[in-house]
């Protein structure tokens, strides 16, 4: 089991997928996860692995998308008293499950390195290049005639404009660099791109003139104003390594304030008879039309796993249905 688990989150990084693994760390009797158990949670919710029974299962998936949201671990605790006092830093949730028992559970967000996608073989290109790799960011180049010594240490060098071999992610990075080497196939390849950095190092007279081209050529002018021009902060940057600085002080910034995940979903509306429910107590899925246990509140029907969680739905329904579909501490 645990080779597999380091096979599969090795594969996972490879393909630069995000994902969170949850390690069990403690645990107090009865109950099914032990120290050791361990899951991959990945970006949609899914989990594989173990990490404990049902009632254990939808916290640590909550609190591992928030964790990839956050890009920061946590240590969670399921008990049945956690107003009984826990440590400071851990996050407390309420034990539904009629077994009992405690588990401590690690959570860790595993993220892929910021990419900076670099098009052209400029000074500024190379400069923003060893810039970047000396932060640790992942680096790729596109540029016809581009060579080993001028990039030297980058992770892949690509030598023809084209979209096929590039991976972009939500912390993908663009800068064209390309200085009269192929400007125009570069901006209108970018301009296809969803990601949330996009610049041209350029005048502001020679960034107008190309746009109003490729706009011109019929390309559509929402996807060609996303392409900043001037490239980087205003701090009066003159060299090709000032410039590059500038760049990268603002691929920093907006990498710090975009979210590494989609907002996540908020609990429920009424799900349709033929779709699963989720219990806002425990999380589990119900099943509307097999559901023994439900109440009746805003204008909807609530179904519950048990009455053990109907019944503490009915004491306090906003407790649970105050931010989304699972009990906070």
């Amino acid at each position: 089991m645990f080779d597999e688990f380091l096979r599969k989150a090795a594969e996972m990084r490879l393909r630069g997928e995000s994902f969170a693994v949850a390690l069990v760390v403690r645990f107090e009797a009865p109950i099914s996860g032990k120290p050791g158990d361990r899951a991959i949670i990945h970006t949609d919710g899914a989990i594989w692995g173990w990490i404990g029974g049902g009632c254990a299962q939808p916290i640590v998936v909550k609190e591992a998308l928030k964790a990839l949201e956050e890009g920061t671990p946590r240590l969670i605790r399921i008990s049945p008293n956690p107003d009984a006092g826990s440590d400071p830093g851990i996050v407390d949730y309420t034990m539904t499950c009629h077994s009992g028992g405690t588990l401590d559970i690690f959570i860790e967000p595993v993220l892929p390195k910021p990419q900076v996608l670099i098009f052209g073989r400029s000074a500024v290109a190379q400069s923003l290049a060893r810039l970047a790799k000396a932060i640790d960011y992942t680096v790729v180049a596109v540029a016809p005639g581009a060579s080993e010594q001028q990039f030297p240490s980058v992770d892949a060098i690509y030598p023809e404009i084209d979209r096929r071999p590039l991976r972009i992610t939500p912390q993908t990075f663009i800068v064209v660099s390309t200085q009269g080497e192929c400007d125009e196939e570069a901006l209108e390849l970018v301009s296809g791109l969803d990601c949330a950095y996009i610049s041209f190092v350029a005048s502001k007279v020679k960034a107008r003139k190309l746009l109003d081209y490729l706009r011109e050529k019929g390309l559509p002018a929402e996807r060609l104003s996303r392409i900043q021009a001037p490239a980087g902060l205003e701090i009066g940057a003159v060299s090709p390594e000032e410039i590059a600085v500038s760049i990268l002080a603002e691929i920093v910034r907006v990498a710090r304030s975009t979210p590494r995940l989609g907002t996540q979903a908020k609990l429920v509306s009424q799900p349709p008879a033929d779709l699963p429910a989720r219990d806002p107590v425990c999380g589990m899925q119900v099943e509307p039309a097999r559901a023994k246990h439900k109440s009746e509140y805003g204008g909807a029907t609530v179904y519950f796993c048990c009455p053990h969680c109907k019944q503490a739905f009915d004491k306090d329904p906003g407790k649970y249905l105050a931010a989304d579909a699972l009990p906070a501490g």
